[in-house]
């Protein structure tokens, strides 16, 4: 089983993930790690902590030679903003975030809970999801994510290889697949700040190369979808997810949902093994199982709680109606959000992947993923 936990604060001396049941024999590299984490960093509309970090990735266990060792790997990644024992609690809780329901339940200060509930947090599991990706290009599965809507401008992802998404994508500032549309959305932030609001948007993730058969349909705990599900859930201001057509699918008749199958002779080497669908409404997945077409899913983020011009709150020592605490904050981060769902994503299909070809080694699931596409093609 491949699965990871996080540690740290946003603003302790760093955060760590620790990822148990990755296989050995990857050969790992760092600075692609490092690159997913500055785009983490960017995207119009981001605040000034992105100024202070520099975030880069350590690796402190699990490899040789900087080949993984199938041992758990601890990722590191320092804060340079450190000063958690300088700050003060705060006393009117901010609407949207944790802060009165997570110092409810533990009868703890805010200051202990805003800390661990920040988004800062996503950084090593970015890293992770990045560490993930090594080992899903070694089957030839490639992840990429990118902004659909921002502020209710919605921007439809081009329909092209997906190496050109990859390239319209880091032409953008807003990680959109339509540069085009960056300066009207642009506009729309700028104006959203100086009014001290915020903004919110939709990310989609695309899987491509993906085998039959990753997740299962015997066990509701397993099933990939429900995987996936729960993992984007846990991004911190995700309140929805999407899984192909998703809940337009609801809105269609039977006839207009349900991708027809095909079979194209000239594709059985492939990973779909020659079964092609003329439409992918289910976003690759049935019955909690991958079925060799792209893995597309979609996430709503909501507008970032902390507001330059705060909402009514209370003060907890009082109780008496005050404005929230406002605490150093963005206007958007959709952009960021494309990246960490993106990594999130990867992991979860990594998981699945392990699941499936197991993870003592590399070299043992590529064995097993040879035979299993030896097996089925002559099915």
């Amino acid at each position: 089983m491949l699965r990871y936990w996080t540690a740290g604060e946003s603003h302790g001396k760093t955060l760590l993930a620790m990822i148990d049941g990755f296989p050995a024999g990857v050969e790992l590299e760092t600075d692609s790690i490092d690159v997913e984490l500055r785009r983490r960093q960017g995207g119009y509309g981001r605040g000034g902590r992105q100024r202070i970090e520099t975030d880069r990735v350590e690796i402190l266990t699990g490899i040789w030679k900087n080949t993984t060792l199938g041992s758990p790997i601890a990722l590191q990644v320092v804060n340079k903003d450190y000063k958690l024992e300088r700050l003060d609690d705060i006393e009117r809780p901010r609407p949207g975030h944790g802060d009165l329901t997570g110092s409810v339940k533990y009868m703890s200060s805010v200051r202990g809970i805003l800390e661990r509930a920040s988004a800062r947090e996503t950084v090593v599991r970015v890293a992770a999801g990045a560490l993930a990706k090594q080992l899903l290009r070694q089957f030839g599965i490639t992840t990429i994510g990118y902004v659909v809507e921002l502020g209710g401008i919605e921007v439809e992802p081009r329909d092209v290889p997906i190496e050109e998404q990859f390239k319209l994508r880091d032409k953008s500032e807003l990680y959109t697949l339509d540069p085009d549309r960056d300066a009207e959305i642009k506009t729309l932030i700028d104006d959203t700040g100086k009014e001290g609001d915020t903004l919110g948007g939709i990310v989609e993730v695309r899987v491509e190369g993906l085998p039959f058969g990753l997740g299962t349909h015997a066990q509701w705990d397993r099933k990939l979808d429900g995987r996936i599900a729960q993992a984007v859930m846990a991004v911190q201001a995700i309140k929805g997810v999407e899984i192909g057509l998703g809940f337009e699918a609801a809105r269609r008749r039977g006839s207009q949902v349900h991708d027809p199958i095909q079979y194209d002779e000239s594709q059985k080497e492939s990973p779909n093994l020659g079964y092609v669908r003329p439409t992918n409404n289910a976003g690759g997945l049935e019955a909690g199982m991958t079925n060799g077409q792209p893995l597309v899913v979609r996430a709503a983020k909501k507008p970032i709680s902390t507001l330059a011009k705060p909402l009514e709150s209370i003060n907890l020592k009082t109780k008496e109606s005050e404005s929230a605490e406002y605490e150093r904050s963005d206007v958007c981060a959709v952009s960021a959000a494309s990246v960490i769902v993106e990594n999130v994503v990867a992991f979860e299909v990594a998981c699945a992947l392990v699941d499936k070809f197991g993870s003592d080694s590399l070299e043992e699931m590529k064995a097993r993923a040879d035979l299993f596409y030896e097996m089925a093609r002559a099915k």
